[in-house]
Protein backbone atom coordinates (compact mmCIF):
# COMPACT_ATOMS: atom_id res chain seq x y z
CA UNK A 1 0.00 0.00 0.00
CA UNK A 2 1.49 3.20 -0.89
CA UNK A 3 1.95 6.79 1.51
CA UNK A 4 -1.69 7.88 0.41
CA UNK A 5 -3.34 4.92 1.16
CA UNK A 6 -1.44 4.23 4.44
CA UNK A 7 -2.71 7.64 5.38
CA UNK A 8 -6.36 6.87 4.40
CA UNK A 9 -6.59 3.78 6.48
CA UNK A 10 -5.34 5.10 9.48
CA UNK A 11 -7.07 8.04 8.59
CA UNK A 12 -10.02 6.11 9.15
CA UNK A 13 -9.51 4.64 12.59
CA UNK A 14 -8.96 8.19 13.48
CA UNK A 15 -12.62 9.37 12.02
CA UNK A 16 -13.76 6.60 14.00
CA UNK A 17 -12.25 6.89 16.71
CA UNK A 18 -13.36 10.81 16.98
CA UNK A 19 -17.06 9.84 15.78
CA UNK A 20 -17.11 8.04 18.95
CA UNK A 21 -15.54 10.35 21.10
CA UNK A 22 -18.19 12.60 20.27
CA UNK A 23 -21.01 10.39 20.43
CA UNK A 24 -19.95 9.47 23.81
CA UNK A 25 -19.46 13.42 24.79
CA UNK A 26 -22.90 14.32 23.32
CA UNK A 27 -24.87 11.34 25.10
CA UNK A 28 -22.99 12.83 28.22
CA UNK A 29 -23.94 16.34 28.13
CA UNK A 30 -27.33 15.05 27.93
CA UNK A 31 -26.63 14.51 31.88
CA UNK A 32 -24.12 17.01 32.68
CA UNK A 33 -22.20 20.10 31.77
CA UNK A 34 -20.09 19.64 27.83
CA UNK A 35 -17.41 21.30 29.22
CA UNK A 36 -16.81 19.45 32.17
CA UNK A 37 -17.39 15.69 30.46
CA UNK A 38 -14.54 17.38 27.61
CA UNK A 39 -12.22 18.48 31.02
CA UNK A 40 -12.57 15.42 33.17
CA UNK A 41 -11.78 13.10 29.87
CA UNK A 42 -8.22 15.18 29.10
CA UNK A 43 -7.36 15.69 32.79
CA UNK A 44 -7.26 11.46 32.48
CA UNK A 45 -5.68 10.85 29.66
CA UNK A 46 -3.22 13.75 30.49
CA UNK A 47 -2.31 11.48 33.27
CA UNK A 48 -2.25 8.14 31.86
CA UNK A 49 -0.09 9.79 28.82
CA UNK A 50 2.42 10.48 31.58
CA UNK A 51 2.36 6.88 32.83
CA UNK A 52 3.00 5.89 29.49
CA UNK A 53 5.60 8.07 29.38
CA UNK A 54 7.54 7.62 32.29
CA UNK A 55 7.37 3.93 32.47
CA UNK A 56 8.49 3.49 29.05
CA UNK A 57 10.99 5.81 29.45
CA UNK A 58 10.01 7.95 26.60
CA UNK A 59 12.76 10.47 25.39
CA UNK A 60 12.04 14.19 25.31
CA UNK A 61 11.95 15.31 22.17
CA UNK A 62 13.57 19.14 21.03
CA UNK A 63 11.91 21.61 23.13
CA UNK A 64 9.92 23.36 20.05
CA UNK A 65 8.27 20.11 19.46
CA UNK A 66 6.28 20.32 22.59
CA UNK A 67 6.16 23.91 21.93
CA UNK A 68 3.97 23.41 18.85
CA UNK A 69 1.97 20.66 20.86
CA UNK A 70 1.17 23.06 23.81
CA UNK A 71 -0.09 25.53 21.44
CA UNK A 72 -2.36 23.10 19.56
CA UNK A 73 -3.72 21.39 22.29
CA UNK A 74 -4.25 25.45 24.19
CA UNK A 75 -6.00 27.09 21.23
CA UNK A 76 -7.80 23.37 20.14
CA UNK A 77 -9.42 23.86 23.50
CA UNK A 78 -10.19 27.31 23.53
CA UNK A 79 -11.85 26.47 19.24
CA UNK A 80 -13.64 23.47 21.40
CA UNK A 81 -14.80 26.57 23.75
CA UNK A 82 -15.84 28.69 20.63
CA UNK A 83 -17.60 25.76 18.80
CA UNK A 84 -19.77 24.92 22.01
CA UNK A 85 -21.03 28.43 22.62
CA UNK A 86 -21.59 29.02 18.41
CA UNK A 87 -24.20 25.66 18.84
CA UNK A 88 -25.88 27.41 21.48
CA UNK A 89 -26.88 30.60 19.98
CA UNK A 90 -29.05 28.83 17.13
CA UNK A 91 -29.54 26.23 14.63
CA UNK A 92 -26.57 23.71 14.52
CA UNK A 93 -26.99 22.65 11.16
CA UNK A 94 -24.98 25.54 8.89
CA UNK A 95 -22.71 26.08 12.04
CA UNK A 96 -21.58 22.53 12.38
CA UNK A 97 -21.36 22.18 8.70
CA UNK A 98 -18.68 25.48 8.26
CA UNK A 99 -16.95 24.18 11.74
CA UNK A 100 -16.30 20.78 9.71
CA UNK A 101 -15.50 21.92 6.44
CA UNK A 102 -12.97 24.74 7.78
CA UNK A 103 -11.42 22.08 9.49
CA UNK A 104 -10.60 20.29 6.71
CA UNK A 105 -9.79 23.04 4.91
CA UNK A 106 -7.17 24.72 6.70
CA UNK A 107 -5.03 21.50 6.13
CA UNK A 108 -5.71 20.78 3.03
CA UNK A 109 -4.42 24.68 1.59
CA UNK A 110 -1.33 24.55 3.92
CA UNK A 111 -0.46 21.01 2.52
CA UNK A 112 -0.69 22.45 -1.19
CA UNK A 113 1.60 25.29 -0.22
CA UNK A 114 4.00 23.28 1.52
CA UNK A 115 3.84 20.10 -0.34
CA UNK A 116 2.57 21.25 -3.67
CA UNK A 117 -0.65 20.10 -5.86
CA UNK A 118 -1.51 16.99 -5.44
CA UNK A 119 -2.14 14.26 -7.98
CA UNK A 120 -5.87 14.33 -10.31
CA UNK A 121 -6.98 11.21 -8.25
CA UNK A 122 -5.84 12.67 -4.98
CA UNK A 123 -7.14 16.19 -5.74
CA UNK A 124 -10.28 14.25 -6.75
CA UNK A 125 -10.89 12.47 -3.71
CA UNK A 126 -10.01 15.38 -1.33
CA UNK A 127 -12.91 17.56 -3.47
CA UNK A 128 -15.42 14.35 -2.69
CA UNK A 129 -14.31 14.84 1.08
CA UNK A 130 -15.02 18.13 1.24
CA UNK A 131 -18.07 17.24 -0.16
CA UNK A 132 -18.79 14.47 2.19
CA UNK A 133 -18.06 16.43 5.35
CA UNK A 134 -20.54 19.03 4.05
CA UNK A 135 -23.46 16.90 3.50
CA UNK A 136 -22.83 14.75 6.58
CA UNK A 137 -22.83 18.03 9.01
CA UNK A 138 -25.31 20.17 7.07
CA UNK A 139 -28.84 19.59 9.07
CA UNK A 140 -31.19 22.02 6.81
CA UNK A 141 -32.91 24.22 9.27
CA UNK A 142 -36.94 24.11 8.71
CA UNK A 143 -38.68 27.47 7.20
CA UNK A 144 -41.44 29.25 7.95
CA UNK A 145 -42.70 32.06 10.95
CA UNK A 146 -42.74 29.16 13.04
CA UNK A 147 -39.26 28.65 13.23
CA UNK A 148 -37.78 31.76 12.97
CA UNK A 149 -36.16 31.74 16.06
CA UNK A 150 -34.54 28.63 14.84
CA UNK A 151 -32.82 30.75 12.09
CA UNK A 152 -28.51 30.75 12.73
CA UNK A 153 -27.27 34.45 13.62
CA UNK A 154 -24.08 35.82 11.96
CA UNK A 155 -22.49 35.63 15.03
CA UNK A 156 -22.77 31.72 15.77
CA UNK A 157 -21.65 31.69 12.57
CA UNK A 158 -18.46 33.73 13.04
CA UNK A 159 -17.59 31.85 16.23
CA UNK A 160 -18.08 28.62 14.42
CA UNK A 161 -15.87 29.63 11.46
CA UNK A 162 -13.43 30.77 14.13
CA UNK A 163 -13.39 27.17 15.55
CA UNK A 164 -13.08 25.57 12.17
CA UNK A 165 -10.16 27.72 11.61
CA UNK A 166 -9.02 26.97 14.75
CA UNK A 167 -9.50 22.84 14.79
CA UNK A 168 -7.69 22.95 11.49
CA UNK A 169 -4.63 24.71 12.57
CA UNK A 170 -4.40 22.38 15.34
CA UNK A 171 -4.07 19.52 13.00
CA UNK A 172 -1.28 21.56 11.59
CA UNK A 173 0.60 22.11 14.93
CA UNK A 174 -0.25 18.14 15.68
CA UNK A 175 1.20 17.33 12.20
CA UNK A 176 4.43 19.29 12.82
CA UNK A 177 4.58 18.09 16.85
CA UNK A 178 4.14 14.52 15.94
CA UNK A 179 7.32 14.49 13.71
CA UNK A 180 9.29 15.01 17.43
CA UNK A 181 7.47 12.23 18.71
CA UNK A 182 4.02 10.28 18.91
CA UNK A 183 3.65 10.55 22.84
CA UNK A 184 5.18 13.56 24.20
CA UNK A 185 3.59 15.42 21.18
CA UNK A 186 0.13 14.42 22.55
CA UNK A 187 1.23 14.33 26.23
CA UNK A 188 2.11 18.18 26.03
CA UNK A 189 -1.12 19.15 23.93
CA UNK A 190 -2.91 17.27 26.52
CA UNK A 191 -1.18 19.37 29.46
CA UNK A 192 -2.24 22.91 27.61
CA UNK A 193 -5.58 21.34 26.53
CA UNK A 194 -6.15 20.55 30.44
CA UNK A 195 -5.12 24.29 30.95
CA UNK A 196 -7.21 26.32 28.77
CA UNK A 197 -10.57 24.33 29.48
CA UNK A 198 -9.45 25.54 33.12
CA UNK A 199 -9.53 28.95 32.46
CA UNK A 200 -12.93 28.61 30.59
CA UNK A 201 -14.36 26.87 33.13
CA UNK A 202 -13.10 29.18 35.43
CA UNK A 203 -14.29 32.65 33.68
CA UNK A 204 -17.73 30.81 32.50
CA UNK A 205 -18.83 28.04 35.36
CA UNK A 206 -21.99 25.92 34.50
CA UNK A 207 -25.12 26.48 36.07
CA UNK A 208 -26.17 23.28 35.91
CA UNK A 209 -24.82 20.95 39.17
CA UNK A 210 -21.39 19.32 38.87
CA UNK A 211 -21.87 15.29 39.12
CA UNK A 212 -22.64 12.83 36.83
CA UNK A 213 -20.02 13.22 33.95
CA UNK A 214 -16.52 11.60 35.31
CA UNK A 215 -17.59 8.01 33.58
CA UNK A 216 -18.51 9.38 30.32
CA UNK A 217 -16.03 11.85 30.27
CA UNK A 218 -13.17 9.35 30.51
CA UNK A 219 -14.71 7.07 27.66
CA UNK A 220 -14.84 10.42 25.49
CA UNK A 221 -11.45 11.61 26.67
CA UNK A 222 -9.72 7.98 25.60
CA UNK A 223 -11.90 7.65 21.89
CA UNK A 224 -10.36 11.24 21.08
CA UNK A 225 -7.12 10.51 22.76
CA UNK A 226 -6.81 7.56 20.05
CA UNK A 227 -8.30 9.48 17.52
CA UNK A 228 -5.26 12.23 17.84
CA UNK A 229 -2.69 9.41 17.76
CA UNK A 230 -4.20 7.63 14.72
CA UNK A 231 -4.09 10.97 13.09
CA UNK A 232 -0.13 11.92 14.02
CA UNK A 233 0.52 8.26 12.13
CA UNK A 234 -1.71 9.28 9.28
CA UNK A 235 -0.17 12.25 8.88
CA UNK A 236 2.99 10.73 9.40
CA UNK A 237 2.69 7.93 6.77
CA UNK A 238 1.33 10.91 3.91
CA UNK A 239 0.20 13.90 3.29
CA UNK A 240 -1.43 16.80 5.52
CA UNK A 241 -4.07 17.50 3.15
CA UNK A 242 -5.01 13.07 2.73
CA UNK A 243 -4.74 12.70 6.68
CA UNK A 244 -7.12 15.69 7.34
CA UNK A 245 -9.79 15.37 5.03
CA UNK A 246 -10.29 11.31 5.98
CA UNK A 247 -9.65 11.97 9.43
CA UNK A 248 -12.29 15.20 9.69
CA UNK A 249 -15.12 12.23 8.23
CA UNK A 250 -15.54 11.62 12.01
CA UNK A 251 -19.15 13.18 11.81
CA UNK A 252 -20.52 10.23 10.38
CA UNK A 253 -19.29 7.69 12.86
CA UNK A 254 -21.12 9.52 15.32
CA UNK A 255 -24.06 9.65 12.88
CA UNK A 256 -23.81 6.21 12.76
CA UNK A 257 -23.44 5.48 16.41
CA UNK A 258 -26.52 7.51 16.78
CA UNK A 259 -28.36 5.69 14.81
CA UNK A 260 -27.55 2.19 15.91
CA UNK A 261 -27.88 2.70 20.00
CA UNK A 262 -30.28 6.06 19.91
CA UNK A 263 -32.51 5.20 16.87
CA UNK A 264 -31.65 8.29 15.67
CA UNK A 265 -31.35 7.60 11.45
CA UNK A 266 -29.68 10.26 9.69
CA UNK A 267 -31.08 12.25 6.99
CA UNK A 268 -31.24 11.47 3.24
CA UNK A 269 -28.17 14.41 3.12
CA UNK A 270 -26.34 12.40 5.39
CA UNK A 271 -26.69 8.70 3.88
CA UNK A 272 -25.52 11.09 0.40
CA UNK A 273 -22.54 12.19 2.54
CA UNK A 274 -21.90 9.13 4.08
CA UNK A 275 -21.44 7.16 0.27
CA UNK A 276 -19.48 9.99 -0.78
CA UNK A 277 -17.66 9.59 1.78
CA UNK A 278 -16.48 6.24 1.15
CA UNK A 279 -15.95 7.09 -2.73
CA UNK A 280 -13.41 9.67 -1.58
CA UNK A 281 -11.72 7.25 0.87
CA UNK A 282 -11.32 4.70 -2.13
CA UNK A 283 -10.09 7.21 -4.05
CA UNK A 284 -7.00 8.74 -1.70
CA UNK A 285 -6.54 5.00 -1.32
CA UNK A 286 -5.30 4.66 -4.33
Amino acid sequence: MNGSGTAAGIGLLSAASWGGSDFAGGWGARRAPALLVVASGQIISLLLLLAICGVMHVPLPATRFLVYAALGGFEGALALALFYRALAMGAMGLTAALTGLLTALIPVLFSILQDGLPTPLTAGGLTLGLAAIWLITRRPTARGPENTAHATPPAALLLGALSGIGFGTQLILFKTAGTGGILWAMTSTRASGVLALLLVLALMPPKAPWRGFWLIGILAGALDTAGNLFFLEAAHFGRLDVAAVVCSLYPGGTILLAALVLREWPTRRQWAGIAVALAAVALLSV
